[in-house]
């Protein structure tokens, strides 16, 4: 079973990194347009991923399963805050930077646990994808709240508003989401037609997100990137010392569900998330560093992601 989680993880990283590849090509080259990013990007957060969430929603959203579904959010939320606390002194020893900081300790705190994710949670564990929905609820909320006003968004000393923060939530991602739980609690007949349209529609989630990515790639600037030393030991820490640490600890405790286990792996161990380019570099920030955690995480996460599910088969079974 480990060597075969392995060469699973492996197999779909692979996969992952030739539609990221894909995407570097037509932006590299100039096959596609300038603006496909930006048209996938809202394809991908207005359609894609909202039909996920609904179809994963309305097929296993019980009464049944909300007995234990709380114990993931309350799970995820602890974790994460657990993470924040670690990170808030890592990055000081990283950077002088005030705003440089920022971008480090959102990077260091939110992972791309839904993009890339997603993704590793619907191949190879698909039979907790709705429990890994709940597991993320608790980083979404966090991320709107805290995450991209105060680290992405704001200027020093600028204060978002709990109303402004508050719309935020107002996606279609969350809106798919109560939208699926109605469906699933009330048990309400969909039509086959439509069912079919939402399963089509979360399969193409993946490789235009994978693609994206590699869009993204090709605007950065490799050369600064391989340079700067910060960048390496914030992937370090979020790549292989976080999830390190969280499966040594979780040895200790046996109580823990294998459903928490593997959610709080799978966040832990991806790589940095897009949204601290993509942010800031719509607010007019510098994304220079960003680009270059973004970039080397994703590289080096394609060989450390299978070793970190190796391990955790091993330790876990």
């Amino acid at each position: 079973m480990p060597n075969s989680i392995f060469t699973a993880t492996l197999n779909q990283m692979l996969v992952l990194f030739l539609f990221i590849a894909v995407g570097y090509i037509l932006a590299k080259a100039k096959i596609v347009p300038q603006n496909a990013g930006q048209v996938l990007s809202k394809l991908e957060n207005t359609v894609f991923i909202p039909a996920l969430v609904v179809g994963t929603f309305m097929t296993n959203f019980t009464v049944e399963y909300l007995s234990s579904a709380w114990k993931l959010v309350v799970g995820s939320l602890a974790l994460e805050l657990i993470v924040i606390a670690l990170s808030i002194p890592c990055v000081k020893l990283c950077s002088k930077d005030s705003y440089i900081r920022k971008i480090y300790l959102y990077g260091l705190c939110f992972s791309n646990f839904s993009f890339l994710g997603n993704v590793i949670v619907e191949a190879l564990f698909p039979e907790i994808m709705l429990g890994y929905l709940l597991f993320t609820l608790m980083l979404w909320v966090l991320i709107y709240l805290w995450g991209v006003p105060a680290l992405l968004m704001g200027n020093e000393g600028e204060k978002k508003s709990i109303g402004s923060r508050l719309k935020a939530f107002l996606n279609p991602m969350f809106i798919g989401m109560f939208i699926g739980m109605a469906i699933g609690l009330l048990r309400i007949p969909i039509p086959t037609v439509l069912e079919t349209a939402i399963t089509s529609a979360k399969n193409c989630m993946s490789p235009v997100a994978m693609l994206l990515t590699g869009m993204a790639i090709a605007e950065m600037d490799m050369r600064a990137a391989f340079k700067n030393g910060s960048t390496y030991a914030i992937t370090a820490l979020r790549l292989i010392v976080y999830p390190l640490v969280f499966i040594g600890v979780a040895k200790l405790i046996p109580s823990l569900s294998r459903t928490f286990l593997i959610c709080s792996v799978c966040s832990l161990a991806m790589p940095i998330g897009m949204n601290t380019i993509v942010i800031p570099k719509g607010y007019g920030k510098d994304t220079k560093a960003a680009s270059g955690m973004v970039l080397i995480s994703h590289l080096i996460s394609c060989l450390t992601i299978p070793l970190i599910f190796l391990l955790f088969e091993k330790l876990f079974g």
